[in-house]
């Protein structure tokens, strides 16, 4: 019998109070059936990334438990950081990793944005796969303006939320849920404080800006470290490996006399796009998965 996991990743927007994410994580942990992965805060973002997987129904229990909890401990009126974000909680994606459709993560994330409009008043988007609009798949058409900018346009009939009311909640502001494939959340970090080379390499690498395809890209700044960063989601791992992403950015760095001085992974990363790096930097002939000794230990495969 093949054991039905969903993963769920919610992004919430607090990274310099760890004991707000240790109670967010908490109530998460608390749910039966749900096991709690990964966590990762980032001060300069502001803004953690949970990763907790399990059977359907206990994940979308945690998720809305997560979402409750955040609306009571995050104040976006007071909330400021390098990332786009619209609400406390500000994305809730589910990805189906095991005897789970795509299509009944969209009916999770369609019933999870039902019952957070209905019961804590946050007005709810749907994105990616569970969008029931074109422009709205993609989450920065969504996030445009961000939080200050949606408070204003929200009553705008192109803007009204998909559940709720179209009124943010005074202290929650909004929150998007939906359904997608695996993303690699990957920041490559650059020798320099002008974050107008960020910028500019994060235009020219980016799908919209005419770069890689399934790249989303965003030049941002890291006060505490005072250099510039190129902040990505990689959205198809497979067909825009995560080598091609750093290789073109490097290339565009040079361009400007900047170093690549490090690269980081937010949250967590399915082995084979790791396996790619590998293949691609080693000349590694005929390799995959099986090659892994934690692979034959724990017999998973890829």
């Amino acid at each position: 019998m093949v054991t039905r996991i969903v993963e769920c990743v919610p992004n919430f927007s607090e990274g310099r109070r760890p004991e707000v994410i240790q109670e967010i994580a908490d109530v998460i942990r608390n749910v039966p059936g749900v096991k709690l992965l990964d966590r990762s805060s980032d001060v300069d973002h502001n803004r953690s990334v949970l990763t907790f997987a399990g059977e359907p129904s206990a994940v979308k229990e945690g998720a809305f438990m997560a979402i409750s909890r955040a609306s009571e401990l995050i104040n976006m009126e007071e909330h400021k950081g390098e990332h786009p974000r619209i609400g406390a909680t500000d994305v809730v994606p589910f990805i189906p990793v095991s005897g789970v459709t795509m299509e009944e993560c969209v009916e999770l994330a369609k019933s999870l944005g039902r019952e957070v409009a209905d019961k804590l008043r946050i007005p709810v988007y749907l994105y990616e796969e569970a969008a029931v609009t074109e422009d709205r798949r993609n989450l920065a058409n969504i996030r445009r303006g961000e939080y200050e900018g949606l408070k204003k346009e929200i009553s705008l009939p192109e803007r009204h939320p998909d559940f709720g009311e179209p009124v943010m909640h005074p202290t929650a502001g909004a929150t998007v849920i939906g359904a997608r494939h695996y993303l690699v959340a990957y920041n490559i970090n650059l020798g320099t404080s002008d974050i107008s080379i960020a910028k500019k390499i994060a235009r020219q690498v980016r799908a919209s800006g005419g770069g890689l395809m399934f790249v989303k890209a965003l030049g941002i700044m890291l006060e505490d470290r005072n250099i510039a960063q190129v902040s990505m989601n990689l959205t198809d791992f497979r067909r825009t490996p995560m080598h091609m992403v750093f290789n073109l950015v490097k290339t565009e760095a040079e361009r400007y006399g900047v170093p690549v001085i490090g690269s980081e992974i937010i949250g967590l990363v399915p082995m084979d796009a790791l396996l790619d790096v590998a293949r691609h930097y080693l000349r590694l002939e005929e390799f995959s998965g099986e090659h892994v000794l934690e692979t034959k230990i724990w017999g998973s495969s890829t």
